[in-house]
């Protein structure tokens, strides 16, 4: 409470313990509306109610005392109820103001909240990327990219998504990924690609297999096998779909998986042959042939969003990803 004075002085007469009217019309505002219309006001709102003083409110917020009087008054009347009540030079809230008052705090400590989580994302020595990259690059080739990248940019952190390719595509699209490592390099108007590397891929058998003692062969010596295969919508599936029919055949397919290692294990237990890129690390059980026609490589290429702003740990890394061009599965 303010000690007493010159009353005439002090610009509250805005604020009383009247029930304001209805505005005609704002029931049937939705809930989307209600944020845009009262969000500017709110920050405000809280300054009043902590000070329980127009007059010091504003002295904080930098503000005339009677835009502040005004803002509250129309915040009140928008809202249809009354949030503060005079007494003598100060204010107070009503019961309804108090019960608005702890979700407006929770509401601006939330924002506060993410807006320190967005500049740390981006901040140069310490910010994140949101980095996707194939499944068959995340033993070896990933974990060596971040090594050297990060011999740099000690602090930048990432968070990483290992996932087929179509799958990272549409989470660049919704925003959730800031770049990505896949195959084939996509064509499309919305993205970004530039291709990085290639990798020649191989014919995968058993090691008691008909064709194990060969060091190389064509694709179509292999037509009439039972072929284990990722499922459709994987990049590798592409690739191996059209390879086959340049070869002049169409695959018959035993099996359909998520991930290379496990279809090496099934062509190791007698179940196919396979069709796909070098292992980390060799595996008993399996003889890896060079196809020597049709040219049999896969494509690996960086991809990002177009028109969408990089922060400086994103630029950074796209950068060096880009300088590893011809080196990146080195």
């Amino acid at each position: 409470m303010s000690p007493p004075g010159n009353e005439k002085d002090i610009q509250v007469t805005a604020i009383t313990s009247r029930t304001p009217p209805a505005v005609p019309g704002m029931a049937d505002i939705d809930a989307e509306s209600w944020a845009a219309l009262l969000t500017p006001r709110l920050a405000q709102f809280t300054a009043v109610a902590r000070h329980e003083h127009v007059t010091r409110a504003a002295r904080e917020l930098a503000v005339p005392q009677s835009t502040l009087s005004r803002a509250m008054v129309r915040l009140e009347d928008d809202l249809g109820i009354a949030l503060f009540a005079r007494r003598g030079r100060s204010v107070s809230l009503t019961p309804a103001g108090r019960t608005f008052l702890g979700s407006v705090e929770k509401a601006l400590a939330s924002v506060e909240q993410a807006a320190e989580a967005v500049r740390s994302d981006a901040d140069p020595a310490t910010g994140k990327v949101a980095f996707g990259f194939l499944h068959t690059l995340g033993s070896e080739t990933v974990p060596g990219l971040i090594r050297a990248f990060r011999a740099d940019h000690p602090r930048v952190r990432f968070s990483l998504v290992q996932n087929y390719g179509e799958a990272m595509l549409d989470r660049l699209r919704a925003g959730t990924l800031d770049l990505c490592l896949t195959s084939p390099v996509p064509d499309a108007p919305d993205l970004v690609a530039r291709r990085l590397d290639e990798q020649r891929l191989r014919l995968v058998v058993p090691d008691d297999h008909r064709l194990a003692r060969r060091r190389r062969v064509r694709l179509a010596e292999a037509a009439d096998e039972q072929f284990i295969t990722l499922e459709p919508g994987y990049g590798m599936r592409r690739i191996f779909d059209t390879l086959c029919a340049e070869a002049g055949f169409t695959p018959r397919v035993a099996f359909e998986g998520e991930e290379a290692e496990t279809l090496r294990g099934l062509v190791a237990a007698g179940l196919g042959v396979a069709l796909l890129p070098p292992p980390t690390v060799s595996r008993p059980g399996v003889v890896e042939l060079a196809v020597t026609a049709p040219r049999a490589v896969r494509e690996i290429g960086v991809a990002w969003l177009d028109g969408h702003p990089d922060t400086p740990p994103v630029a950074a890394f796209k950068k060096f990803l880009l300088s590893r061009r011809g080196q990146l599965l080195a």
